[in-house]
């Protein structure tokens, strides 16, 4: 079944959905239980469109001093690092989770104002870590920042290394069976680049060209 839509005028800015004077397509079930009771919106004619265009323009001048403000923010906010410390197992495996609006709140501190909803997470944070995340106003005005996620208290080296995620941050947990055969598959690895290392001097030297 198609989802019924409605076209209405908004007579006040709405986040993600447009400004005030703007004609937008909404679902009819938003338009009716959120737009129609605030009084964010009505149905459109010439009349109110006409009515609205000074409170538009006004709108439209406060886009472009937002639009400004942000390019100035994101220009400062790339590449800079947060550091947030974290309770955790004795393999770094987070007690809950590192949230968008943890990373808001940490970025409002260090004097950037952006919404939770704008950070975005490449998938949820459960572990000690390094992260790169991406803090995105639009499609023109987004940067990354570096986010390291640090235990709370000094843990074993040993127990870090044990570590193995999947790519959506997941701990991987093997068993010690695997455990062994993956230290075995990165020792070979290790003497075979070790030897493969030894053996170029001796391979220049043969193949050098013999002087006189």
């Amino acid at each position: 079944m198609a989802t019924k839509t409605v076209q209405l005028l908004l007579t006040e800015n709405v986040d993600n959905l447009g400004i005030v004077g703007d004609v937008v397509s909404v679902k009819l079930g938003f338009a009716r239980n959120y737009l129609l009771p605030r009084e964010l919106a009505t149905t459109p004619s010439e009349e109110k469109l006409a009515s609205l265009a000074e409170k538009r323009a006004e709108a439209e001048k406060e886009q472009a001093n937002l639009f400004e403000n942000r390019r100035g923010m994101i220009s400062k906010m790339e590449g800079i690092e947060l550091t947030l410390a974290r309770s955790c197992n004795d393999v770094g495996h987070l007690y809950g989770s590192v949230t968008q609006q943890d990373v808001a709140n940490a970025l409002g501190e260090a004097g950037f104002t952006v919404k939770a909803r704008e950070v975005r997470l490449p998938f949820t944070i459960k572990r000690i870590d390094d992260f790169d995340v991406l803090v995105k106003f639009s499609t023109e005005l987004e940067a990354t920042i570096k986010l390291h996620v640090e235990p709370d208290r000094t843990i074993e080296e040993d127990d870090r290394e044990e570590m193995e995620f999947d790519n959506e941050g997941e701990l991987i947990v093997r068993s010690p069976e695997e455990k062994k055969k993956a230290k075995e598959a990165e020792a070979a690895r290790a003497a075979a680049e070790q030897a493969e290392g030894e053996n170029t001097p001796a391979q220049d030297a043969q193949n050098a060209p013999d002087e006189g």
